[in-house]
């Protein structure tokens, strides 16, 4: 069907020339492991050439709470570069792909899951959506683009507001 195998986390499907990928751990608030990272980047690597758009679609009631925290490891510097590099190089794939990129968002939308949104071309959110970055309150880096993606689509003030306090935005306010 399309391309590679893809984890549990996530399924994939084709509606004419439209792929879907369906974030598929709603249980977990489709909190992203790095296998689910992984599997959106041979996602992306094994679209089909007729493939005319992407969207980026949720199980359940929530888009993406982010990282899976129960996955959290300490890492010392260097490998903690290196995963962030991962999702870096991951979520380029989808900014920089061949195909425009639509997020269907709702309920959270939350620190990695707003770095994937944020990756995306086209962001549609319903209006349970709501925004944040609370890394800055449990002592995490945004490790997966939100201070480079982010800051160009609502400013480097609103940015460093949701970064420092942990501040929601509503469906209405993103």
């Amino acid at each position: 069907m399309l391309g590679a195998p893809l984890p549990d986390a996530l399924r994939a499907e084709r509606v004419d020339d439209i792929a879907v990928l369906t974030l598929a751990r709603p249980a977990k608030r489709n909190a992203l492991s790095d296998e689910a990272v992984l599997g959106i980047e041979r996602f992306f690597d094994s679209l089909e050439p007729d493939v005319r758009a992407v969207v980026i679609d949720a199980d359940g009631d929530h888009f993406c709470a982010g990282l899976d925290l129960s996955e959290m490891t300490e890492r010392d510097t260097l490998a903690g570069v290196s995963h962030s590099r991962m999702w870096h190089r991951v979520f380029e794939k989808i900014e920089f792909g061949p195909v425009p990129v639509v997020a269907a968002l709702k309920g959270a939308v939350v620190g990695g899951g707003l770095e994937l949104a944020a990756a995306a071309h086209i962001r549609v959110a319903e209006e349970s959506t709501f925004y944040a970055l609370p890394e800055g309150q449990r002592g995490l880096f945004v490790g997966g683009g939100a201070s480079v993606r982010v800051p160009r689509l609502i400013g480097v003030s609103r940015m460093a507001d949701m970064m420092l306090t942990g501040r929601r935005y509503d469906a209405q306010e993103g």
